[in-house]
């Protein structure tokens, strides 16, 4: 049996540890009261607080699918996707092709069935004229 001081310690320390679990108990439950008090029930919201708590998903909203010999290609950009449709097939596919697809002007030339500098050029051209058009659309240029 153990002593009187050993009891009365360990009696202590049990008051004590129901102390500190009573008022815990206490401030979590006075914590959730006043989270009860700020939220609002979904039904008793007005129709224009409601739209407040939407979230509404961009994805795929400014992406285009391009089709190079059966490949989808998907541009992501309105303003680069307008360019792109903007130009003749011919041209677009070299460029979908060499920059989207990463293939090359050798690749390119033997899957269009056209001469190898064609494709170089055509490529050089249709920058050229990819660029103008997008500085004519007012597009800002990414600082390098």
């Amino acid at each position: 049996m153990k002593d009187s001081y050993e009891q009365r310690i360990q009696n202590q320390f049990g008051a004590f540890c129901v102390r500190v679990l009573k008022n815990e108990a206490r401030h979590i439950q006075r914590d959730y009261a006043s989270l009860l008090d700020q939220e609002k029930p979904l039904d008793e919201l007005t129709a224009s607080e409601l739209e407040q708590t939407a979230v509404w998903d961009d994805y795929f909203m400014d992406e285009h699918v391009f089709e190079v010999l059966g490949l989808p290609v998907v541009v992501t950009g309105n303003v680069l996707a307008d360019a792109l449709a903007q130009l003749p097939e011919g041209k677009r596919d070299v460029i979908l092709l060499s920059y989207f697809l990463g293939m090359t002007d050798r690749e390119i030339s033997e899957k269009l069935h056209i001469v190898h500098q064609t494709v170089s050029k055509r490529r050089l051209v249709t920058l050229k004229e990819l660029y103008e058009y997008l500085v004519k659309e007012g597009f800002e240029w990414p600082d390098m």
